[in-house]
């Protein structure tokens, strides 16, 4: 599948001519997967994570944020492929674009894939995420360690829901933040600094 099919979701949902964000283009990046995770504050605040699979990000509206904590499962919904440059995106999408509201870069970093068969043997990251369980480990500012996605929901005609859950039996790192007082680490703005400056840079 073409760069243009992985996205058509994407840019069919968005006028480029008003909002900043980026329109995408073909690539990849690095040697290593990326991983982004946003706080966005549209209709609801949510967070949104973010994997490089290929030359897109797969992505998850994530409404109570990543967690630390092995115990916390968290609802994950999937959302429509983002260009990979989607990773840079801070700034406010105007009010009746689609997501109109506020993005920072809450976290960002390099993941290695972990997914395996019940072998042992190393299974196809894209392969893992299609049969519906995958494992990795991230390497960002502020997430770190082993994680995995498992869709639980998502049978013909059904809406899919995964979880996101941190491995292991101890908390790890750091808690999910309020959203509210989260600091960007791409910029150190909170979500009420980006809206007051109302850049899209």
């Amino acid at each position: 599948m073409g760069d243009d099919d992985r996205l058509r979701t994407y840019r069919g949902r968005r006028d480029f001519g008003r909002t900043a964000e980026p329109e995408g283009r073909a690539g990849t990046s690095g040697d290593a997967p990326r991983f982004v995770v946003q706080i966005h504050d549209a209709s609801t605040l949510h967070f949104d994570f973010r994997l490089q699979v290929g030359d897109v990000l797969k992505s998850w509206s994530v409404p109570r944020g990543p967690s630390a904590d092995p115990k916390d499962k968290r609802l994950a919904v999937p959302t429509e492929d983002h260009p990979l440059e989607y990773e840079e995106f801070e700034g406010v999408i105007p009010a009746g674009e689609y997501g109109g509201g506020t993005v920072i870069v809450w976290d960002r970093g390099t993941y290695e894939p972990l997914s395996h068969d019940r072998k042992g043997r190393p299974v196809d990251f894209a392969e893992s995420l299609r049969r519906g369980h995958a494992t990795f480990r991230l390497t960002g500012a502020k997430l770190r360690g082993e994680y995995a996605l498992t869709r639980f929901r998502g049978g013909e005609g059904e809406a899919e829901a995964w979880l996101l859950v941190k491995a292991g039996h101890r908390r790890a790192g750091r808690g999910t933040p309020d959203p509210r007082r989260a600091r960007s680490v791409r910029s150190g703005r909170t979500l009420a600094q980006v809206a007051a400056g109302g850049r899209q840079d």
